[in-house]
């Protein structure tokens, strides 16, 4: 996947979706040679992302804006700040500041509450994955808000790794079974996909290690003390990763484990938008 290809086709889907034959408002009263200047204002304390995201947006309506950033994606944002100005026509900031700022608010909520989950797990080698579990069509965003507060992508799509979960093991007819497919599958059409299999109980663990051919071992729904039973089992052979009711209250106790990895969705769907503005600038 080409990031700014992506990037490219969301931001001309989106603005299709908002402008459609016209951004009427703004017609109706502005000259279209009519140039200005806006600010983003931050009115949130927390974990800014999304700034470069913004310069995109506006540079596809109008190259040659004048964009300058006082802050960094990454960054801790405090209210009152100033996190960029932009310099353009002044069609094209209103007509790219709703995007903007629903890009960033949003982007910026998910960086946010990815650190404090990332922050839990200093000291420690287990490392935040996100999931799927993401807004159709802004997925692409969404994954980067948690690579800007500190987490790790886990796979972008269903094409980009094989995760044999809960409902591909019964339909398959069992978990040995499962494995033996996707390996074969891997072999005669994707050589060098990796495998992940879902494990339900410490039962399903020694069947996957009596079958082998993973890459990576899933402990849903396990609670501490059977992960490191688990990993016992496992003792180094697959990567490892707990997953399931994990939260900011508990993820500490499943990084004490030692398990390579914690996946949680919530970083995406259970983050809140961070209030910003863009404002126009007269001068």
């Amino acid at each position: 996947m080409n990031y700014n290809e992506q990037l490219d086709l969301l931001i001309k889907s989106a603005l299709q979706e908002d402008i459609g034959d016209g951004d009427h408002s703004t017609l109706s009263c502005i000259d279209a040679n009519a140039k200005g200047k806006a600010v983003l204002k931050i009115k949130q304390d927390g974990i800014l992302a999304g700034v470069a995201v913004a310069e995109k947006i506006f540079r596809y309506m109008q190259q040659d804006i004048v964009f300058t950033a006082y802050k960094k994606d990454g960054e801790v944002m405090q209210f009152g700040e100033i996190a960029f100005d932009v310099e353009a026509k002044v069609h094209t900031i209103l007509q790219c500041e709703r995007l903007v700022l629903n890009s960033m608010q949003r982007m910026s909520g998910i960086a946010t509450l990815t650190k404090q989950y990332t922050e839990k797990l200093k000291g420690y080698k287990t490392q935040l994955l996100d999931t799927r579990k993401t807004t159709p069509n802004f997925r692409l965003l969404e994954k980067e808000a948690v690579k800007i507060g500190g987490g790790v992508n886990h796979r972008f799509g269903l094409y980009d790794m094989i995760m044999l979960k809960d409902n591909h093991i019964d339909y398959c007819g069992g978990i040995e079974k499962a494995i033996e497919k996707a390996y074969e599958y891997v072999q005669l059409k994707k050589p060098g996909l990796k495998i992940e299999v879902e494990t339900r109980s410490i039962e399903d663990v020694k069947k996957v290690m009596a079958t082998g051919k993973v890459n990576r071992i899933m402990l849903d729904n396990f609670t501490p003390a059977l992960i490191t039973e688990a990993l016992k089992l496992i003792n180094g052979k697959y990567e490892t990763e707990a997953s399931g009711g994990i939260n900011l209250d508990n993820i500490e106790a499943y990084a004490a484990t030692g398990v390579d990895y914690i996946s949680s969705g919530a970083v995406i769907h259970q983050a809140k938008s961070v209030d910003l503005s863009l404002k126009a600038k007269i001068i």
